[in-house]
C-alpha cells in the first residue's frame, strides 16, 4: 500500500486530504465515547435509570412539609398517554420513530444537504425523540466553542444505548415524564394539569395538540401567553397527524376549527407551608452538601439525589402560626391603609414612590441599556396583565410596573420565631406574609431597630452589678449628651414626685427610668451583658442603647430570651437534626448549640421572669389577658421604635419562646400612628392568637399548661416592696419654691395694678361711659 502511494503521489495527497479528518474526527469521537469531554452513562447505568429525584423536608413528626426538585415531575405509565397524544408527538417530533435505531440516518442526510448546504430551513431538523429523551435526562454542559459538537455526539451515543435497552413504548414513557413545557412545567402529566386541570388520560385531541405544539419552543407557543401563535402551532400538529395518516383531512379540520380554551391553575412550586423556613434550610443544606461527596467521589446534589432532610419544626405549629399570622395581618393591614387614607406615602409622596422605582431590576436593566429617565418612566408606564398580592386573594390586573411598586409599597410585613428554650429547636419560622410575593425573609435577614424589647437587657445587667429589685428612679425627664432627652411615650408616670422600682418602670416601659437604669449600670456592663446572652451584633455605646436602637434579627433576639427560660444559659436556634440519602444512609447530623457559660445567676433569672409576668399581667402587654382572654403562664415584652417604624413582642411560657415583629419594607415608611404602630397592638395579636390556637389543642398542653416556678424565701423579700413611692424631699423642695415664688408675686402685684390702672387712665382719658 505504501509502495503503490509512493509510486503515485497524487493518490498519496488524496489520501491525505482525505484521511486527515477522518482520522482527527475518530480521534475527536473516540475522545468523547471513552469520556474525556466528561463521563457517558455505560447500557448498565441506563438500564438502572432513575430520573431526578426531588430532596424531601420533614418536619419532626415525619410529615413532609415540602420539596426541592429542578424537575417537579409526576411521572405516568404508558398506559395513560392517549393514543392520540403518541400519535401527535411521533407525528410532529420523529415521523421514522419506529424505524430507527435511535438516530434518524435519512433525517440527517436531509439536514446536511438540504439545510446546510442548500440553506432551505423548510426541510426540518434530524433530531429524534429518542436524541431529545437523551438531552432531557442529561442535559447539556458547555464546552466553549464545540459545544454544541461534543453535546450532539454525546446525545447520539446515550440515544444508541436507550435502544439497545428500552422499547419503543419505554422510551415513549421516560420522554413524557421528562420533556419541559411551558412555564417551567415538567413531564406531560404537570403540563396537563396546569394548562388543562385535567389528568393526561383525559386530554381530548385538540389539546394534545397544544401540548406537543409547545415542544418546538415552549415560550414561543405558551398557549397562556399567545394564545393566537400557540393556536396556529396547534393547528400545524394537526395537519401533521394527517399527513401521515394518523387522522383524516375531515378529522383535522374539525378539530382546526375548535377554539383553543385552557383552564389555566398555576401549581406554583413556592406555595405550600413553611415557605421562608423551608428557603432556610435549602441554603443551609446546600453549603453543607458542598462539604460531602458520594460513593463515585462527586457531591450530592439536592434537587436530583432524593436526600431525607429531618427537621426540628413542629408540624402542627407551624400551621398554627401561618394562620395567626395572616388572621392578624389582614386586620392590621386595614387599619394602617385607613389611619393615612389618601395622604398614604405610596400615594401621595411621589418622590418617594420614584425613588423606589429607581431601585426596581426593570428600571436599572432600561438605564444600562441607555435609555433616558424619560423613556424609562414612559416604559414603567405602560400597563400588561399583572397578578397582585391581597389578603382578599391573588388577581390579575392590567397595571404598569409603577402602579405594582405602589401597589407593594403599602403592604406591611412580619416575622416570627418560635423556639423551645432548652435546646433552641425551632418549632415555628414564618418569615413573612407570602413567600410568593415577598421574598425577603424576616427572622434571620431582615435586622431593625428593637425598641423596648432591648430594656430586659438592660435589667439583667442592672441587677447582675448589684442593683437591688427594689431601687427606686423618678421619671422626670433628663438630658444626656448632644442635648438627647428621653420621654415616655404614654402619660404613665407625669406626676413629677412619683419615684417607680424595677418591676413597675420594665412593666409599663417607661423609657427615663429605663436609660437611668443604663447609665447607673454603666453601657460597657449592658452590653457584655447582651453578649453573655447571645447577642453578636454590633450594640452602639450610647444612652439610647436602653431604649433599643440597636438593629438585630428575630432569631437574635429569641436567642437571648432563651436564657430566661434555660437556667441562664442561651441556646442557638437550629432547625436540621440529620440528612440521610435515599437509602437512609445519615450524611450528616447535627446537635443543639447551647451556651456553656451562664449568662447572669439564678436570683436574676427568676427575678426578671417575674418582671416580664408583671408586662403581662398588669402592663404593656396585658392585653393577652383582658382582650385574648389567656390565662396561661407567660412573661413577655412590648416593643415599639422611633416613629412607630418597627412594632415587636416577645412571649415567653416555661416551654417556649416565641418572638415576633411587624412592620414596613421600606423603613422610610410607618405606621401613622402609636395606637396602630406599638407592639401591643401590631405584634403582640399574633402570639395572642397563636397561643388561643394552641389552647384548643391538647397536642400542645405541655407548653401551654406549663408553669413558671413560684418565688419563695429571700428573693421572695427582695421582691416585696410597693410599686411606687412618693420623692417627699423633691416636692418639698419644689414647694417651697413654689412659695418663694408666689410671695414675690404678691410683692409685685400692686405695682403692677398701679402701672394698669395708670394705663388705662391716659388711654382714656379720665371719661366715664356714656
Amino acid at each position: 500500500m505504501f509502495e503503490y502511494l509512493k509510486k503515485h503521489p497524487k493518490t498519496k495527497w488524496a489520501v491525505i486530504l482525505v484521511g486527515t479528518p477522518v482520522l482527527l474526527f475518530l480521534l475527536f469521537f473516540g475522545s468523547i465515547y471513552f469520556g474525556l469531554w466528561g463521563k457517558i452513562p455505560t447500557e448498565k447505568d441506563l438500564a438502572d435509570l432513575q430520573q431526578n429525584k426531588a430532596t424531601q423536608v420533614l418536619a419532626s413528626n415525619g410529615e413532609l412539609i415540602g420539596k426541592f426538585y429542578i424537575f417537579d415531575r409526576q411521572p405516568i405509565n404508558f398506559d395513560q398517554l392517549p393514543s392520540h397524544l403518541i400519535d401527535a408527538l411521533v407525528a410532529t417530533e420523529d415521523v421514522r420513530f419506529y424505524e430507527h435505531e435511535g438516530i434518524d440516518n435519512r433525517s440527517l442526510l436531509r439536514v446536511f444537504f438540504k439545510s446546510i448546504l442548500l440553506q432551505d430551513e423548510s426541510s426540518g431538523g434530524g433530531s429524534t425523540i429518542t436524541l431529545q429523551l437523551a438531552k432531557n435526562i442529561y442535559g447539556r454542559k458547555d464546552y466553549g466553542a464545540l459545544g454544541i459538537v461534543v453535546n450532539k455526539m454525546q446525545e447520539a451515543i446515550i440515544a444508541k444505548r436507550l435502544e439497545n435497552i428500552y422499547n419503543k413504548k419505554e422510551i415513549i414513557q421516560l420522554y413524557f415524564n421528562t420533556v419541559p413545557f411551558s412555564d417551567n412545567t415538567y413531564g406531560i402529566e404537570s403540563a396537563s394539569l396546569k394548562f388543562f386541570s385535567k389528568h393526561t388520560k383525559d386530554l381530548s385531541l385538540e389539546e394534545a395538540a397544544v401540548l406537543v405544539g409547545m415542544l418546538k419552543a415552549s415560550h414561543y407557543f405558551n398557549p397562556r401567553i399567545f394564545p393566537e401563535r400557540s393556536r396556529l402551532r396547534r393547528d400545524v400538529v394537526l395537519m401533521q397527524m394527517a399527513k401521515y395518516g394518523y387522522l383524516t383531512d375531515d378529522e383535522a379540520q374539525q378539530a382546526k376549527m375548535l377554539p383553543l380554551v385552557l383552564d389555566y391553575k398555576n401549581y406554583n412550586p413556592n406555595k405550600g407551608m413553611a415557605m421562608y423556613f423551608r428557603e432556610q434550610v435549602r441554603k443551609h443544606v446546600s453549603e453543607i452538601l458542598d462539604t460531602l461527596k458520594n460513593k463515585d467521589g462527586e457531591k450530592y446534589n439536592i434537587y436530583r439525589d432524593g436526600l431525607v432532610v429531618h427537621t426540628t419544626l413542629n408540624y402542627d405549629m407551624q400551621q398554627l402560626a401561618e394562620a395567626a399570622v395572616k388572621e392578624h395581618m389582614q386586620e392590621l393591614q386595614a387599619q394602617h391603609e385607613a389611619s393615612y387614607g389618601n395622604s398614604a406615602p405610596w400615594l401621595a409622596n411621589k418622590k418617594l414612590l420614584m425613588e423606589t422605582v429607581k431601585k426596581t431590576p426593570r428600571y436599572q436593566a432600561l438605564q444600562r441599556d441607555g435609555l433616558s429617565e424619560e423613556a424609562i418612566i414612559k416604559e414603567l408606564s405602560k400597563t400588561q396583565p399583572t397578578e397582585l398580592f391581597d389578603y382578599s386573594g391573588t388577581e390579575t390586573k392590567n397595571v404598569s410596573t409603577i402602579d405594582s411598586v405602589a401597589h407593594y409599597m403599602k403592604f406591611l410585613n412580619a416575622g416570627l420565631l418560635a423556639l423551645n428554650p432548652e435546646n433552641g429547636a425551632v418549632e415555628a419560622w414564618v418569615g413573612g406574609v407570602d413567600f410568593r410575593y415577598f421574598k425577603y425573609d424576616h427572622v434571620s435577614q431582615s435586622k431593625r431597630q428593637v425598641g423596648s424589647t432591648f430594656k430586659p437587657i438592660v435589667y439583667a445587667a442592672a441587677l447582675e452589678n448589684g442593683m437591688e429589685p427594689c431601687t427606686y428612679f423618678s421619671v422626670r425627664e433628663v438630658t444626656y449628651e448632644n442635648g438627647w432627652t428621653p420621654s415616655n411615650s404614654s402619660s404613665e408616670g407625669d406626676d413629677p414626685f412619683v419615684n417607680y422600682n424595677l418591676k413597675t418602670a420594665l412593666s409599663r416601659s417607661m423609657n427615663t427610668i429605663a436609660v437611668k437604669v443604663l447609665m447607673q449600670t454603666g453601657i460597657p456592663n449592658v452590653i457584655e451583658q447582651a453578649r453573655k446572652m447571645g447577642i453578636e451584633s454590633k450594640l452602639p455605646a450610647v444612652p439610647s442603647i436602653a431604649l433599643g436602637t440597636a438593629a438585630l434579627s428575630v432569631d437574635e433576639m429569641a436567642e437571648a430570651y432563651t436564657s430566661f427560660v434555660n437556667s441562664g444559659y442561651h441556646s442557638r436556634p437550629y432547625y436540621i437534626t440529620k440528612i440521610e440519602d435515599g437509602n437512609g444512609n445519615i450524611l450528616a447530623e447535627f446537635e443543639p448549640e447551647v451556651s456553656k457559660s451562664r449568662a447572669f445567676s439564678e436570683e436574676t433569672r427568676k427575678t426578671m421572669i417575674n418582671f416580664m409576668q408583671a408586662t403581662v399581667d398588669e402592663g404593656t402587654a396585658s392585653r393577652l389577658r383582658y382582650r385574648y382572654g389567656l390565662n396561661n403562664d407567660i412573661a413577655g415584652k412590648t416593643g415599639t421604635t422611633q416613629d412607630n417604624k418597627d412594632g415587636w413582642f416577645v412571649g415567653i411560657t416555661p416551654n417556649l419562646v416565641c418572638v415576633s415583629w411587624v412592620g414596613a419594607d421600606d423603613q422610610r415608611i410607618g405606621f401613622r400612628n402609636t395606637a396602630i404602630g406599638q407592639g401591643a397592638n401590631s405584634a403582640l395579636p399574633i402570639f395572642a392568637l397563636l397561643m388561643q390556637k394552641m389552647n384548643a389543642n391538647s397536642e400542645f398542653n405541655e407548653i401551654t399548661r406549663a408553669r413558671f416556678a413560684p418565688i419563695t424565701g429571700e428573693l421572695a423579700q427582695a421582691l416585696d416592696c410597693d410599686a411606687q413611692k412618693r420623692d417627699n424631699f423633691f416636692e418639698r423642695l419644689f414647694s417651697s419654691r413654689k412659695k418663694d415664688q408666689e410671695k414675690q408675686q404678691d410683692r409685685e402685684r400692686p405695682q403692677k395694678e398701679k402701672k394698669k390702672k395708670g394705663f388705662f387712665k391716659k388711654l382714656f382719658g379720665g371719661k366715664k361711659n356714656n
